[in-house]
């Protein structure tokens, strides 16, 4: 049923403020936004990493009403080399450390950080993700 990842989508008050904020830590621009009615930006998508994977920043006008945030929900972890140099990387452009960098069983070390608009990002160093992209077809790698 789920067969991968298909956008992480994050939440922030202020799209360009957040896609400023990415675009420094990814080293890139999204390669896609949408502006709201009003004119301000209200989506703005990164395709990043090896696959390359959707990052999208939306406009938290648009979240489903009722909606609260603040406190830890399901968490994206992203493969990184080095994580203790990506976690320094994020919390020197003003991310706050939440955990780690954690050595874990079998080469695998994880993180995370809040971005300054409050959403958590998992950082990870997964012996499994190297694999599987190992075996990839060429033209998928």
């Amino acid at each position: 049923m789920l067969r991968g990842l298909a956008n992480a989508g994050l939440w922030a008050d202020d799209v360009d403020a957040a896609k400023d904020w990415y675009t420094h830590a990814l080293s890139q621009a999204p390669y896609f936004e949408r502006s709201g009615p009003d004119g301000r930006t209200a989506y703005a998508e990164f395709r990043i990493g090896d696959r390359p994977d959707e990052l999208g920043i939306v406009d938290r006008r648009y979240a489903p009403p009722g909606s609260t945030w603040g406190t830890l929900g399901p968490v994206a972890y992203w493969h990184v080399d080095d994580v203790a140099a990506a976690l320094d990387r994020l919390t020197g452009l003003g991310a706050t450390p939440l955990d780690g960098p954690t050595q874990r069983e079998d080469g695998f070390v994880t993180a995370l950080v809040n971005d300054p608009f409050g959403n958590t990002l998992g950082l990870m160093h997964s012996p499994h993700y190297l694999a599987v992209r190992e075996q990839a077809a060429p033209g998928d790698r």
